[in-house]
């Protein structure tokens, strides 16, 4: 595998992302990866996290026979500005720029380029192909069907669920509702009409936010024609497992879907009950085989890489 710096425009931003070779001769098929929310890196890192997840599905696919892009978000890694300021449909215009950089490569097979995103990174390629940006297919992991502000209301319902019995009985004495209580923040954020705003202490990308809870991912998977893998993992505490039968009834194309058995969220195996608590020890791990497993193969055939034969010595 060889890797090599690409930089790229969009809406008057210049931004910084990696390119995947394999070993041989090109051109060669190629997957764009997108990141979750958040200040992301080209690796899928987050400052205080390592999630890794665009960093290690492109050395596998560079292992299966794959190009690959990757890139920083505005105002993370390489890519200057301030990712704050960034809204939901901003994000969708620069994966956008990043496909049409990633088919303009002499070593890549423009009809035969992918789009793989995960959490966000999901909805970015599905709103992304939902334009009609040329894409021979898409990988959605951990991806939703269910409109942004529901979606949020159904994380509160489930991590409250999750949380320890003493400090659901505190919240329960202190008599705190924690669906009230995100649903109010909902209330405040819409009221706001600024790019990044105030809440409480925190600083937050306000118009994202707005841009989020108004969206339904249903809209864009409605006009995506191009073949789609949909996986998501059984213990996912963000993204209802669910989704995944709505995502097949609401893509017109061909759709598999795959239900990850004991993988969260993060896309690495969490053993018993789910819980956010776990993210930081599982994040030791590499992703899980299942789901790279999955990811690679769906590629390869989409795009009639033939496997690599082993010497039979």
């Amino acid at each position: 595998m060889h890797e090599t710096s690409l930089r790229f425009d969009s809406a008057g931003h210049t931004l910084a992302g990696t390119l995947a070779l394999p070993e041989g001769d090109g051109p060669f098929p190629a997957v764009l990866l997108v990141s979750g929310s958040g200040p992301l890196d080209r690796n899928s890192d987050h400052r205080t996290m390592r999630f890794e997840v665009s960093r290690q599905l492109a050395h596998a696919l560079a292992a299966a026979g794959l190009a690959s892009l990757r890139y920083d978000k505005r105002g993370v890694g390489e890519s200057p500005g301030d990712w704050r300021e960034a809204g939901l449909f901003d994000n969708v215009d620069d994966a956008g720029a990043a496909l049409a950089a990633l088919a303009a490569r002499p070593e890549v097979d423009a009809g035969r380029v992918l789009a793989a995103g995960h959490s966000e990174g999901a909805l970015l390629v599905t709103a992304m192909a939902g334009r009609g940006a040329p894409v021979a297919g898409l990988v959605l992991l951990s991806g939703s069907a269910t409109p942004g502000e529901q979606l949020l209301l159904w994380q509160a319902d489930r991590i409250g669920a999750t949380l320890p019995g003493p400090v659901r009985g505190l919240l329960r004495l202190l008599h705190i509702d924690v669906r009230a209580k995100v649903a109010k923040n909902h209330a405040k954020i819409k009221a706001t009409t600024t790019d990044v705003a105030r809440l409480g202490l925190a600083r937050l990308n306000a118009r994202w936010l707005r841009e989020f809870l108004a969206y339904d991912p249903r809209t864009d998977l409605a006009r995506v024609r191009v073949p789609v893998l949909a996986l998501t993992g059984s213990n996912d505490l963000q993204v209802d497992p669910a989704d995944l039968d709505e995502i097949a009834r609401q893509v017109p194309g061909p759709v598999q879907i795959h239900l990850a058995r004991g993988v969260s969220h993060t896309l690495r195996v969490q053993p018993g009950a789910p819980s956010l608590r776990k993210y930081k020890a599982e994040l030791r791990d590499p992703i899980a085989p299942q789901v790279v497993r999955a990811v690679v193969d769906w590629c390869r055939a989409r795009t009639a890489v033939t496997p690599a034969r082993k010497d039979q010595g």
